[in-house]
C-alpha cells in the first residue's frame, strides 16, 4: 500500500495533494521525495490509506520503526514528514501531536586542520573535483548548495555566490574569495573546452550534463580524496563546511558574521562551532599555570 493512488476527500490522490502542498511552500525536490517516501512508510505499515491512521496506529508505527533500528535523525525526519502530511494535507493537527520527536545529543562536528584540507584538495584527481571541493571550504556551502550552483550564480562583480532555494527554501548570498573565483574560472575554461559546462548550465554537471552532480557523487569524491591523502578521519562534504566555520572562528571572525555566511537561521546552531576551535582552546592560560606551583617546588617524593 502506498499513497500513490489513494483518493482524497477533496478529489485527486493523497500523493498529489501532498505534492501540491509542498510545492506551494517551495519545498525542494529532495525534500518532496523524502516526504513522499516517509508517508509511504506509514501506509506500508498500516496496509491501508494513511489518512485512516488513528492515535494507536501512530504509536505502534513509531515503536516499530525504533525496533527495526532506525537512527534518531531518520526517525525525526519521518516525524517531520508525517506532521506536515497530517497538518497541511489532511488538516488533522490532533494526529500530528501524537508523533514524538526524539532528543538527539549534539555531537561536535569533525574538523580538518588547514594542513589536512590542503592535502585533501591536492589529492583530487581532476580540476572539476578540486573546484567542487574548494567551494564548501572556501565559501561554506552545504553539499546540496554546491550541487545546485549554476554558472550564472557566480557574481564576480560583487564577489558573491548566489544561493537559490537553499535549506528551508531561502535564497542567500555566500562569499566568493579571489582565489576561489580564479579556480572556478579555470574550471569554466576547461569544462567549456570539454563541452560539459555551458554558459546557462550547471557549474558542476553530473554524468548527464543536463543534470547537476549529485550529493552522493560529491561525497564519494571527498572520501576518495581523503583516502588518497592519508587522512584517517571520517570525512564528507559537510566536513569541509565545518572546517570553513571553525577556521574562521579561530581567526577571530565574529560568530554572527559566520552565522550569515553559513546561512543559519538561528545563532545557537552556529554556536556549536564555538566548542570546536582547538587552537583557541590551546591559547588559553590555565589558572593552575598562573599559580606556578610546580616551578617553585620540586615534585613530591615517589
Amino acid at each position: 500500500m502506498t499513497i500513490l493512488a489513494v483518493p482524497a476527500a477533496a478529489g485527486g490522490s493523497l500523493r498529489q495533494c501532498l505534492i501540491d502542498d509542498m510545492t506551494l511552500r517551495r519545498f525542494s525536490r529532495e525534500t518532496q521525495r523524502n516526504y513522499i517516501r516517509d508517508v509511504g512508510r506509514l501506509a506500508t505499515f498500516l496496509r491501508r490509506s494513511p489518512d485512516t491512521a488513528t492515535d494507536d496506529d501512530l504509536r505502534r508505527f513509531q515503536i516499530a520503526q525504533q525496533e527495526v533500528g532506525l537512527g534518531v535523525p531518520t526517525m525525526n525526519a519521518i516525524v517531520s514528514a508525517l506532521r506536515f502530511f497530517f497538518v497541511q494535507t489532511l488538516n488533522r493537527p490532533d494526529l500530528a501531536r501524537r508523533l514524538v520527536r526524539l532528543n538527539q545529543p549534539r555531537t561536535l562536528p569533525d574538523v580538518l586542520s588547514a594542513d589536512e584540507v590542503g592535502r585533501l584538495l591536492d589529492a583530487t584527481v581532476c580540476l572539476k573535483h578540486l573546484a567542487a571541493l574548494s567551494v564548501p571550504y572556501g565559501a561554506g556551502l552545504r553539499v546540496a548548495e554546491v550541487a545546485a550552483l549554476r554558472i550564472g550564480d557566480i557574481d564576480s562583480t560583487r564577489m558573491l555566490l548566489r544561493i537559490e532555494r537553499g535549506k528551508g527554501g531561502r535564497d542567500r548570498n555566500a562569499m566568493l574569495s579571489a582565489d576561489l573565483l580564479d579556480l572556478l574560472r579555470r574550471w569554466w575554461v576547461e569544462g567549456h573546452r570539454q563541452g560539459v559546462v555551458q554558459r546557462q548550465g550547471w557549474l558542476f554537471p553530473g554524468q548527464d550534463r543536463a543534470r547537476p552532480i549529485s550529493a552522493r557523487q560529491l561525497h564519494r569524491i571527498v572520501v576518495e580524496a581523503a583516502r588518497a591523502a592519508g587522512i584517517p578521519k571520517r570525512v564528507g562534504p559537510h566536513t569541509l563546511r565545518h572546517s570553513f566555520a571553525t577556521h574562521l572562528l579561530e581567526d577571530g571572525v565574529d560568530i554572527r558574521v559566520i552565522q550569515v555566511l553559513l546561512g543559519h537561521s538561528r545563532l545557537d546552531t552556529t554556536a556549536l562551532y564555538a566548542k570546536v576551535p582547538t587552537r583557541t582552546v590551546r591559547a588559553v592560560t590555565s589558572p593552575l599555570d598562573r599559580l606556578a606551583l610546580f616551578h617553585r617546588q620540586g615534585p613530591a617524593p615517589g
